[in-house]
This record gives C-alpha cells, sequence and structure tokens, in this order.
C-alpha cells in the first residue's frame, strides 16, 4: 500500500478517501505523497520517494513549488474550496467595519447594577455606524472568492467596483453584469468607501498594498485583506491609520505592529475554518492526489500544466520536461524505435515546464522500466512515471 503524509489536522472526510482508495496514512514507510495545509515545507526535508503534494487550501506560499518542480514533483492546490466560507467572512468583516459591535457588546458585558435597560440606552449612541447600502465596495481580486462577495454586495445594495490583473472569460462569467470593471488598481482604491483583497500571495505582489497604495484611499475607508499575510504593508497601515488616512483595517492575518490598536481588528486565520470547508478542501485535496497518483491526470497544479483525460487504455507513461522544442519528436521517436503503437499522446506546458501524457496498449518486447529509462536519458526530461490501468477504478 502507498503511503501518504500528512502536516496539519486533515478532516476526516479526506483522510477516509485515501484509507478506501487503499492508502496508508503517515505509515513508516518512504511517502509517495503529501498532504498539508498551513506547514512550512521549506522548513521540512521533503523525501526523494514523494511524488506529488497536494495543499489543502488555496495558497502555496508555503510550498516550496518552483524547486520541487526540478524534481518532477507536482504541487496541487484547492482552488474554491473554502470560497463561501471566506466570501461569508468578508461579509461579517464589512458589517463590523460598518457598525461598531464589538465594542458595544464590550460596553454591554460591562454594564452591572441600577437600571440597565435606560443606562443602555443613554449609551447606545456611541456605537452609532452606517449602512453599507449606498457605498461603494472595491473588490481586488475577482476569482472564486472575489467574485462571490462582489456578487453578493449588490444584493446588499452597495456600489461595486471590481479590478482583477488577470481577467479573463472564466472571470467574467462568474461577475453580475452590474459590477463596474476598473482598468488598474488606484481606481478602485479612490473610489471605494470599502476595499476587500482577494488575490494570491505571490513574489510580485508582496506588499501590493502599500504606502503609496494607501494615500489614494478616502480617509474613512476600510481596507480588509482576507486573502493572504503580506499582500498588505502592515507598516503602512499602521502608518496610515495612526495618520487618519485610514479609518480602519481589518486583517485575518496576525502582526505583532497592529496589535493594541483601536482601529485595527485582527482575527486569527479564520477565512477557511469551517466544518464544510475544510470536509471540501481534504476532498479535493486527496481526489487530486490519488487521480495523479494512479492516471497520471493533473488538476488544479500550481507548478505543472493540467492534463486529464480519460484512461482507456492498459498503460500510461507521464513525462515531465522542460518546455523546450522538439520535445514531442524525441518522445515519439523513442516509441517509434521501440515499435511501440501511440494510443494518444497529450502535451501542455506553463511556463518552464510541460508534461506530456502517453496512452499504449502494448510495450511489446520492452518492459516499462525499460521504456522510462529511455525517456528519461532525454536531454531536458525531468522525471517519467508509469501507470498501469486499475479494472477497480
Amino acid at each position: 500500500m502507498k503511503n501518504i503524509k500528512t502536516y496539519n489536522a486533515i478532516s476526516q472526510t479526506g483522510l477516509q478517501y485515501l484509507s478506501d482508495h487503499n492508502y496508508q496514512i503517515n505509515a513508516e514507510s518512504d511517502p509517495i505523497g503529501i498532504i498539508l495545509r498551513s506547514q512550512d515545507l521549506f522548513k521540512e526535508s521533503i523525501p526523494a520517494s514523494v511524488e506529488a503534494i497536494s495543499r489543502s487550501g488555496t495558497g502555496v506560499n508555503n510550498v516550496p513549488f518552483d524547486e520541487l518542480a526540478k524534481r518532477g514533483v507536482v504541487v496541487f492546490n484547492t482552488p474554491g474550496g473554502n470560497a463561501n466560507a471566506v466570501k461569508e467572512l468578508t461579509l461579517a468583516s464589512l458589517i463590523l467595519a460598518a457598525r461598531p459591535v464589538l465594542g458595544a457588546v464590550e460596553f454591554s458585558k460591562q454594564i452591572r447594577g441600577g437600571d440597565v435597560s435606560l443606562r443602555t440606552e443613554s449609551n447606545k449612541k456611541s456605537y452609532r455606524g452606517t449602512e453599507l447600502a449606498g457605498k461603494t465596495l472595491g473588490v481586488i481580486g475577482l476569482g472564486n472568492v472575489g467574485s462571490k462577495v462582489a456578487n453578493t454586495a449588490l444584493a446588499l445594495d452597495m456600489k461595486v467596483i471590481g479590478y482583477d490583473p488577470g481577467l479573463n472569460a472564466n472571470t467574467a462569467w462568474r461577475i453580475d453584469q452590474h459590477i463596474e470593471h476598473a482598468t488598474d488598481v488606484d481606481t478602485v482604491l479612490r473610489k471605494a468607501d470599502y476595499v476587500t483583497i482577494h488575490i494570491p500571495l505571490t513574489d510580485s505582489n508582496r506588499h501590493f498594498i502599500d504606502a503609496q497604495k494607501l494615500q489614494l484611499m478616502k480617509p474613512n475607508a476600510a481596507l480588509l485583506n482576507l486573502a493572504r499575510g503580506g499582500i498588505v504593508d502592515d507598516e503602512a497601515a499602521k502608518t496610515a491609520l495612526d495618520q487618519q488616512k485610514l479609518r480602519l483595517y481589518i486583517t485575518d492575518f496576525a502582526d505583532p505592529i497592529l496589535f493594541d490598536n483601536d482601529r485595527v481588528i485582527v482575527m486569527p486565520h479564520l477565512g477557511g475554518s469551517t466544518v464544510e470547508a475544510e470536509d471540501t478542501n481534504s476532498l479535493m485535496a486527496t481526489r487530486e492526489l490519488d487521480q495523479y497518483l494512479t492516471t497520471g491526470n493533473i488538476v488544479n497544479s500550481v507548478n505543472y500544466p493540467d492534463i486529464s483525460e480519460p484512461f482507456t487504455t492498459k498503460y500510461r507513461l507521464g513525462i515531465m520536461h522542460e518546455n523546450v522544442p522538439n520535445m514531442i519528436g524525441q518522445i515519439s521517436q523513442i516509441f517509434g524505435e521501440h515499435n511501440i503503437n501511440i494510443e494518444q499522446l497529450s502535451n501542455r506546458a506553463q511556463g518552464k515546464y510541460a508534461y506530456t501524457l502517453v496512452a499504449v496498449n502494448d510495450f511489446g518486447t520492452e518492459t516499462p522500466a525499460q521504456m522510462q529509462q529511455g525517456l528519461n536519458d532525454i536531454p531536458h526530461v525531468i522525471q517519467t512515471r508509469y501507470y498501469q490501468k486499475s479494472e477497480e477504478k
């Protein structure tokens, strides 16, 4: 049985899927795959036996996926798995940004003695808020989460303006036609009363919201970051708050510089922490891992291109290689030299890397191991893996 190593608390839904599909979990043998949530794999030694890693969640800034791509290790994530949970917490944060509910609750806890009802009524004006209806919400990032937030905000009678640096057809169909599309983020920051961020953290967008961009926002605006720590320059946000250039900052990522500030609400990374989201993410993560390990299909990878084809032949060879010219010709030549008929060949490229999935019914006089070795000897091939169709799949 193949061993899967897990980090963090993975939902039982996903673990049960692995058990039902004949995997061991955290056995003493070398693992073929890893499933994790927030564990920092930059600090871990990843065994040579590992062929794939699946992140139960969207962000993969805790996984060295570029280095793993050089080893032919496929890294998956689960886009959309926690989208509804993050959307709901974002809406709750919007309400907290408009109505001083937390302060009012703390005030109510301290009321003791005398006419409690009268004292409560006499002080409630101190906690008067504003309504979201009629205000402008700026949504930066219109993916799985951002699109849900934007569409729901319309139902709250808010005006919505959205910006997505990677706006494409898949993004467009998720967005209500009444949402204004901005061509640059500066327009969103200038117009919005509330700004919420829903983009992944990458090296290129670290501190995407910096001191310069914060200066563009309205002084009475509120900023929400439920995407990833590091996207907002927290020190710059604190300065803007202290200088009254920003009214409120709500973040799901703790940073000591933000502590003990009455104009900051810090949550302990609650975005995807619902029973439903954890179940959905873990099941997606385990299914992606299983599909790759048993069929060679790649779905939702962050470091290799996706290829998902029906497994209709007896065998497959999945070839990871660099994205350079004449790779398909060299791969096909190996099969031709051994008189092996290719039933189907699929190829995709993504940046520096490509993936070729070759389906055959007969290896002739060659063994799968010999074919793997021959393909691995081709310059720029990183790794070749062999799959045999299971009657149980």
